[in-house]
């Protein structure tokens, strides 16, 4: 096989702000695995700071193990998984980059879109959110009224939280929910959680920072709203852990190693009675339409990431009012068209 890498710089259709930090452009490394018959799976690696990661780490990453990578021969996906992860187990981004990839090549070769090869049905399908970046009241509003969407996820972390959720709630009867990202204290959490719940709020998104486990028992004994992982799970071994202080999980497939362990965390949290959700990152096409595909097994999703681009640089699926349609194409289903 034959690694292809590509540099792209997302430039957002908007100033997107989470508690964090705010950017215009997203940059991303895009990889293609092309096998002898010219059959090319595409990947994508978001580069964002906050994790630690550049387009430089990321290339240098994938360069470093350029022979690992195309003499290894596509068996399935899953053992071809377990040899990268021997190279990048502590490259995640990088992991997941090479894993849909060669799920998307697999595919490719074998003639059928992923869920089909899963053996999933795509009759019942979970509606993605579309998110609101932390701003101004006004300008939330006015992009809530751009996208009016019937469900919602806004961006939390300020000193006037509860008064935004009151505005929006004024414009639109969409089901809304709540990330936090890390952004609040337990007590904050537990006093805004009932007038939120009274303003159709779905749920909170990871209201503490990842390591406060005691303010997390907390919250989760006493929040009337249920609360769901996301900085506080990331890898597999994290699943287990948050059994017990979150109500349900969103995986994302960058911080997890891609689709192969992301569908070991949604199989493991089902089995300990946790509802299950698939999130994304500021990206293409490429990432998005892998999400797609696990859709099926999922009780949420948030995959937008696409949408809040001024250009994408790939096609995939169609979202039209949080609905998702699936393109007409084997693998994963996305190809990319700015090389």
């Amino acid at each position: 096989m034959k690694l292809h890498i590509y540099r792209y710089d997302l430039r957002l259709a908007n100033t997107f702000t989470i508690t964090h930090e705010s950017r215009d452009v997203q940059p991303t490394v895009i990889v293609g695995l092309e096998d002898d018959h010219g059959n090319i799976g595409w990947g994508e690696a978001t580069a964002i700071p906050y994790y630690g990661q550049s387009q430089d780490k990321i290339v240098a990453t994938l360069e470093a193990n350029r022979s690992v990578i195309e003499t290894t021969p596509l068996d399935t996906p899953e053992t071809y998984w377990a040899t990268m992860h021997q190279n990048f187990g502590e490259h995640p981004f990088e992991l997941c980059a090479m894993d849909i990839a060669a799920n998307d090549l697999y595919g490719k070769q074998q003639g059928k879109p992923l869920y089909k090869l899963w053996g999933l049905q795509t009759q019942h399908l979970p509606l993605t959110n579309y998110t609101i970046g932390i701003a101004d009241i006004p300008e939330m509003v006015r992009k809530m009224k751009a996208m009016p969407w019937p469900l919602c996820k806004i961006k939390m972390g300020t000193d006037h939280d509860l008064a935004i959720i009151q505005a929006l709630r004024q414009e639109t009867r969409a089901t809304c929910r709540i990330d936090a990202n890390t952004g609040w204290t337990a007590q904050q959490t537990i006093d805004l959680a009932p007038a939120l719940k009274a303003l159709d709020v779905e749920f909170i998104e990871q209201p503490l920072v990842a390591d406060n486990w005691s303010g997390q028992a907390q919250v989760f004994a006493e929040s009337v709203l249920p609360i769901m992982a996301d900085e506080s799970c990331q890898r597999e071994e994290d699943v287990a852990k948050c059994h017990g202080y979150f109500h349900g999980i969103n995986i994302k497939l960058v911080k997890c190693g891609g689709l192969t362990p992301a569908r070991r965390m949604i199989a493991q949290a089902k089995k300990l009675g946790m509802k299950v959700m698939v999130g994304c990152m500021t990206e293409s096409s490429i990432g998005i339409s892998a999400i797609a595909h696990l859709l099926p097994l999922l009780d949420y999703v948030d995959m937008d990431g696409a949408l809040l681009l001024a250009k994408d640089i790939a096609s995939g699926v169609n979202i039209q009012d949080g609905i998702i349609h699936y393109a007409d194409r084997p693998g994963r289903g996305a190809e990319l068209h700015l090389l």
